[in-house]
């Protein structure tokens, strides 16, 4: 999914175009947007079960050592190596560059706290914007997401300081329950209604000037495919694994995509068939990310590529190299964000803590891997009691 943002991105980033999938769903939603909705379903499943086994101080630690290191060194990366090039590109030296009004200082002050409130480094994208060759005023517009996933990751915080994740499972039937709610009166009298592109709520909220502001629509429908995910973990003894009920969901997801009710009824397939597709694919499908986990540099690079090589000219060779390109840029900038950043920082995830490897304080039962899980065991009743896979956050 992550990969599938970069190649949505490509058609409209380098000529301008729909994203994939924008005219067959009647404008519900295209590729990048569903592999959002995608990544939220996954987080709320496997942020929830570190939620349910980890103290508030511990859960919160490991989850800022996943997404703050590289998201740090990803903005320094763009501010001070990225756009600086770009610059001496397009006017044969750096002069004006660091004094810039909106310089790479000024960027980084912006961003840090997952929330972007500063799109340009030296008007470096304005510059190829003016040259017709950029399409969003955006250095890194994918990091739109993050604000959105660390208020879902307090959700989950909440829950678990109120015992609602170990002793009230109703609490998220119910939180479901008004979500889904909420999202079928938006809908019901329009079929292909596009999510929180046409919802009208009311106007953006702003708790903190550093984390920027919130949109209550955007809040709507990424925290109702969190909770989905948050559900299916809860009550993942009584979901059956069923390939009868995979295949179902996948017709049910294309149908929606196509005649509409997209968000009512094709969203919470969506989330049945990604866990289904963890659980019945091939066993090198499983093994992705087991090891080296690459998605979330691919997404927050990918942009960046994508935007340079656009500044640098190399959209004009056409779709496929550019894609070819944007995939091969975003995959090498994620392994090295892996590698040098985001696997040693989740080294820190035990730190002060007395027993790293022992029993979960809450179950007494050994705590399941934070990280690269294999998602090959379940019960023999076909449910999903014991399955659990790799993390995308």
């Amino acid at each position: 999914m992550a990969s599938a943002v970069v190649v949505s991105h490509a058609s409209v980033l380098g000529f301008g175009d729909s994203e994939f999938g924008h005219h067959f769903s009647h404008g519900q939603t295209d590729l990048g947007k569903l592999s959002v909705y995608g990544f939220f379903v996954l987080s709320g499943i496997l942020v929830t079960r570190s939620g349910k086994r980890l103290s508030l101080g511990r859960f919160l630690w490991h989850r800022a050592l996943r997404l703050l290191p590289g998201l740090w060194v990803c903005l320094a990366v763009t501010a001070f190596v990225v756009a600086p090039f770009l610059y001496w590109r397009q006017q044969g030296g750096l002069e004006g560059f660091w004094g810039h009004g909106r310089g790479p200082l000024d960027y980084m002050a912006s961003n840090w706290a997952v929330a972007p409130r500063q799109n340009d480094v030296s008007g470096v994208v304005a510059a190829a914007g003016d040259s017709g060759l950029a399409h969003s005023p955006s250095f890194d517009a994918a990091l739109w997401s993050l604000r959105y996933e660390v208020l879902c990751y307090i959700g989950v915080a909440l829950l678990a300081v109120t015992g609602a994740l170990a002793r009230a499972r109703p609490v998220v039937l119910l939180l479901v329950a008004v979500l889904g709610w909420l999202i079928l009166r938006d809908a019901v009298h329009t079929p292909f209604w596009a999510g929180f592109d046409d919802s009208t709520y009311h106007g953006a909220i702003e708790f903190f000037e550093v984390t920027g502001r919130f949109d209550p629509d955007v809040v709507l429908y990424l925290s109702f495919a969190f909770a989905l995910g948050t559900l299916i973990e809860l009550y993942r003894e009584r979901i059956p694994v069923s390939d009868v009920l995979g295949v179902a969901s996948a017709l049910v997801l294309l149908g929606s995509l196509r005649f509409g009710y997209l968000f009512v009824v094709g969203l919470p397939a969506f989330a049945y068939l990604l866990l289904w597709l963890a659980i019945r694919l091939p066993a090198p499908f499983r093994r992705i990310g087991a090891r080296h986990d690459y998605s979330y540099g691919i997404y927050i690079y990918g942009f960046v590529v994508q935007q340079s090589l656009v500044a640098l000219g190399l959209a004009r060779w056409g779709f496929w190299p550019y894609l070819a390109m944007s995939l091969a840029g975003a995959a090498a900038a994620a392994m090295l964000s892996w590698h040098l950043v985001e696997r040693p920082a989740m080294r820190l995830k035990d730190a002060g803590s007395a027993s790293p490897a022992g029993p979960s304080p809450r179950s007494g039962r050994a705590a399941e891997p934070e990280h690269g899980s294999s998602a090959e065991g379940r019960e023999p009743s076909g449910r999903l009691e014991s399955v659990s896979g790799p993390r995308f956050h």
